[in-house]
């Protein structure tokens, strides 16, 4: 049967490393050896899956599609390998996705608890933004993701908690020290915010245009602590999500933060894995330890 599992390996190496000779030294071949089983595949298949030249070697759009279908079987062998070869739920790895604005604030405490039953389970924790969590999860690259549940339409999704938004400002802005901010103290106000690739972004463009303020192209942050710095030079308002502001922003001393009192300033947590998933007793340990460290930190737990 072509494509062999061992000739799509070879396809998504060179892709991911762009080179015929890097591929073949990763996978322990010879650079005629890999290029001919490549060969073989486009003639078999009657496409041409990389366009070669001084720059490398480049996907073509076939190519493309092959490569993302090729994962996605790869890593189910990989499951079939370790559902039948360990007792441990997850086939004992778990290959988890996570919002950067939540795992390094809500992982460790769940990590330490899964630890403590399930010694022998692997977790591998990926940081990633919303786009790239749900193409982890398309190609199978992720096993599970923790994000916004209505950027990940088709999953199965196990609600954790509701989590508000706060803002944050210099100590000589003029917001600072009110115990809670409504929508018209940022009124003509710049507020600051994370990259497009993020939801966090979409929904302080969306309080943004409810309560008149801007939202500038030029101060997006690639990160929280980014945004964070800006708005202590007075560059605006930071908008934070509550457990990034609970767990790390109040602590600051270059920053005064505040719940924001508006409507729409918050945004739901779940934990999602793909359709067909087997619902096994891990995936209802994970969820319970993700909603116990949630409501430890005071957030609003969610059923279902």
């Amino acid at each position: 049967m072509r494509p062999s599992l061992r000739q799509l390996e070879y396809v998504v190496t060179v892709h991911r490393l762009g080179r015929f000779s890097l591929a073949a030294e990763v996978l322990h071949v010879s650079q005629p050896s890999l290029s001919a089983q490549i060969a073989q595949v486009e003639a078999d298949l009657g496409v041409r899956l990389f366009e070669r030249g001084r720059a490398g070697a480049v996907a073509t759009a076939k190519g493309e599609e092959f490569v993302r279908r090729a994962q996605r079987i790869l890593a189910e062998v990989e499951n079939l390998r370790g559902a039948m070869t360990s007792a441990l739920p997850f086939a004992g790895r778990l290959r988890l996705g996570v919002l950067p604005s939540i795992g390094p604030y809500l992982l460790p405490q769940v990590v330490q608890r899964l630890h403590g039953t399930l010694p022998d389970l692997r977790i591998l924790v990926r940081e990633e933004n919303t786009r790239n969590l749900e193409d982890g999860l398309k190609t199978g690259r992720l096993d599970a993701i923790i994000s916004t549940p209505e950027d990940h339409p088709n999953t199965i999704q196990k609600r954790l908690f509701n989590e508000k938004l706060w803002v944050a400002v210099a100590t000589d802005d003029p917001l600072a020290g009110q115990a809670e901010i409504g929508p018209e103290a940022l009124t003509g106000r710049r507020l600051l915010t994370l990259d497009r690739g993020h939801r966090l972004s979409r929904i302080v463009y969306a309080l943004a245009a409810a309560c008149g303020g801007v939202v500038s192209d030029d101060y997006e942050g690639t990160s929280l602590d980014s945004i964070l710095l800006m708005a202590a030079t007075g560059t605006g308002v930071a908008v934070l999500p509550e457990l990034f502001a609970r767990r790390q922003a109040i602590y600051r001393e270059e920053v005064v933060v505040a719940p924001l009192r508006m409507v729409d300033a918050h945004r739901d947590i779940a934990l999602l894995f793909p359709v067909g998933t087997d619902e096994e007793a891990g995936f209802a340990q994970l969820t319970e330890a993700l909603r116990r460290a949630a409501a430890s930190f005071g957030l609003q737990p969610l059923a279902g």
